[in-house]
């Protein structure tokens, strides 16, 4: 079975994750199958636009924690942890250099990994019923990796904000801060980003992807920089005690106890 499934609606493309009783987390596996699945598109001429959603109610709920934790467990945990985060930071740049306009429709909760996802996406739309956040702090790890390109989208006091209470914000709150750009009613996630996909094929495709380059890679210069600083932290951060302690009161479902 498939982790992510791809549909084409011309101009749109939509790419599906597709771990429903997992809420759609990332595991090694499903990061893979999402670069493919960019690069698929990539070569889609008449695709103009994509649009990256998840399958049931949850858009994405992050990082795979039971396969996180059975790294722990291996004599080899250390240097997975760094290959980890790196695969996770090659799929965020490939999408911020993707030449093509890339749509979050979130229809559901987008935490963590998941919300790294959308931060990486150039359009946001949301149903009502979505959320936003990084709690990962709650469970002894660091959201290393994604904190440079938090503030890159809404600014440093706002992140710090978001990232050192490690609370979920609802759908209302995540449009105020400019998370997410655009509400609907939670049946019509898709269709309206399908009408933004639209929109954006009116335009010359060169001038699109000119226009990506110049916000991501000019305006945004030091995010590659900054997005290796934080891999390393991440996977700093999940060697600890802490990050095991939490891990583990996650997957039991108590709290956890910090030393």
């Amino acid at each position: 079975m498939s982790l992510v499934d791809l549909k084409k609606h011309v101009p749109s493309g939509t790419i599906i994750l597709n771990r429903r009783d997992k809420r759609n987390a990332l595991s090694r596996e499903s990061m893979v199958e999402l670069r493919q699945a960019f690069e698929d598109f990539r070569q889609e001429r008449k695709v103009r636009a994509v649009i990256l959603t998840g399958a049931g109610e949850s858009f994405c709920s992050g990082m795979d924690l039971g396969e996180m934790l059975a790294t722990s467990k291996q004599p080899d945990s250390q240097s997975r942890w760094y290959d980890d985060a790196v695969q996770y930071k090659d799929l965020i740049e490939a999408m911020l250099r993707f030449p093509k306009p890339i749509i979050a429709a979130v229809n559901g909760p987008a935490v963590a990994g998941g919300a790294g996802l959308v931060l990486a996406c150039d359009i946001v739309v949301a149903g009502e019923g979505a959320s936003f956040g990084f709690p990962e702090p709650r469970r002894g790890l660091v959201a290393g990796l994604v904190s440079p390109l938090l503030t890159f989208r809404i600014g440093a006091g706002y992140a710090a904000n978001l990232l050192l209470s490690a609370r979920t914000i609802d759908a209302a709150e995540a449009l105020r801060v400019q998370l997410f750009h655009e509400l609907v009613k939670d049946e019509l996630v898709w269709a309206r980003a399908h009408a933004i996909a639209e929109e954006c094929a009116k335009s010359a495709p060169e001038s699109l992807l000119l226009t990506k380059r110049m916000l991501n890679e000019n305006i945004g210069e030091h995010l590659g920089v900054l997005l290796s600083a934080g891999a390393a932290a991440s996977a700093t951060a999940r060697t600890t005690e802490a990050a095991q302690e939490g891990l583990a009161a996650f997957l039991a479902k108590r709290p956890p106890v910090w030393r």
